[in-house]
């Protein structure tokens, strides 16, 4: 049986009138931004779509579109959810002079997106002569819990560090959903391996399927079969239950971000030594959907590359 917590936010008068940064407006980071506002922070939104803060500045009345690094002069904290640690080495250090520019002594960079560890150990060494330290925070839970603010967050970096940006964190995921990880560096390699187990147990799942529905098994069987026995996972009860038996593909979260991911646990096996045969095939079956497939296709639909049998429900 599962017991449902209320999740432990902030105080609000440690959020109200708070200042804070907000780099990436995406399928994630525009409910992770709104949770922010809604929790009475006043905001500078910046994305590479610029129609995209100019329309989320339009619907809160407490953020504002950043018009270059200069608007985020002052900002305390400054939340990255980009694709990947390059794209937010950009934002931070070269982007007409970098929002670093503008961040003085003790600011700090809160990265939330899936980075590579080295490209964030690299930002932080970058940033040390400017006194601005950064703090790994990467997510998981989807949208549907970005948008309740009840996201699981694996947090790496120097403890005071960390305990400044509790304010941020408690709001866009629920206290009791965030994992002390260690250094810097160190959520994102948590946040890896934690993909690399779902991704995993995504190629299990549809090989079990392809082989059941080949012998004649109905694929929404099996899955109702999985859920309610040991085999049931994240993954089987809404990755395959809801979306690739039913041919809804819908997600929300794009095939390239978790193949990403993947292959940064494969980066960090090979840098360690580790005999990791599983590790290494997952990140071979999704450097494979990847190509097939295509980067901007939800992930739900990875077993497209490795078999041609149709996995929707009969």
């Amino acid at each position: 049986m599962t017991t449902e917590t209320t999740p432990v936010r902030p105080d609000p008068a440690r959020t109200k009138g708070r200042k804070a940064g907000f780099v990436g407006l995406g399928n994630m980071g525009w409910p992770m931004a709104h949770n922010l506002a809604e929790a009475g922070f006043e905001l500078v939104v910046h994305d590479a779509a610029p129609e995209l803060s100019r329309r989320f500045a339009a619907e809160h009345p407490n953020a504002t579109a950043a018009t270059g690094p200069a608007s985020f002069h002052g900002v305390p904290v400054v939340v990255t959810m980009l694709p990947n640690g390059v794209i937010v080495r950009e934002v931070v250090l070269t982007w007409d002079g970098g929002i670093a520019s503008a961040l003085g002594p003790g600011a700090i960079v809160l990265d939330m997106s899936s980075s590579n560890p080295s490209d964030t150990l690299e930002l932080g060494t970058a940033l040390e002569a400017g006194g601005v330290h950064v703090v790994d925070a990467p997510v998981s839970g989807g949208v549907p819990r970005a948008v309740t603010g009840e996201l699981s967050i694996m947090v790496g970096g120097r403890d005071e560090d960390v305990a400044a940006v509790q304010p941020e964190l408690q709001v866009m995921g629920d206290a009791a959903r965030q994992f002390r990880a260690g250094g810097p560096g160190s959520g994102h390699v948590l946040k890896a391996l934690n993909n690399f187990v779902a991704a995993a147990t995504y190629c299990a799942t549809a090989e079990a399927l392809v082989v059941g529905k080949t012998f004649g098994l109905d694929t929404g069987v099996i899955v109702d079969t999985i859920n309610t026995s040991t085999g049931r996972s994240f993954v089987s009860e809404l990755v395959f239950g809801g979306h690739a038996v039913t041919g809804k593909y819908a997600t929300g979260f794009q095939l390239g971000l978790l193949a990403k991911d993947v292959h940064i646990a494969a980066d960090i096996a090979a840098s360690l030594g580790i005999d990791a045969p599983v590790t290494a095939l997952t990140d071979e079956r999704w450097a494979q959907a990847l190509s097939a497939v295509g980067p901007a296709a939800d992930h739900s639909a990875a077993h497209k590359a490795w078999s041609e049998v149709d996995l929707t429900r009969d």
